[in-house]
């Protein structure tokens, strides 16, 4: 007697509601059918405060970004006269090359 090939199964996953298509035979699962997502819940006063506080970093960095390129010239102005001052301590030498190396 021949046997005749059962149909593939269809089941409700219990924990996350997802459509499994198993073959009995093997006892493998076939294809996977995720639970559809439920839409986002949507709260127009956390969305207002969201963009709010964006708003407000995007000022403070601005805010900070201008404070720094007006302090810009006096901070390169230091770093200038500090590598200058490092540069007159130092005597001055003959730089190694490549070639004096080998």
């Amino acid at each position: 007697m021949a046997r005749t090939p059962l149909s593939s199964i269809e089941v409700d996953c219990p924990c996350c509601q997802a459509k499994l298509t198993i073959d009995p035979e093997l006892g493998a699962v076939l294809s996977h059918i995720p639970p559809p997502k439920p839409p986002p819940s949507v709260d127009l006063d956390d969305t207002a405060r969201l963009l709010k506080e964006q708003a407000e970093r995007v000022e403070a960095k601005f805010r900070q970004s201008v404070e720094a390129e007006r302090n810009k010239e006096d901070v390169l102005a230091r770093k200038f006269a500090e590598g200058l001052k490092k540069a007159k301590d130092k005597p001055v030498e003959k730089p190694i090359r490549d070639f004096d190396l080998d």
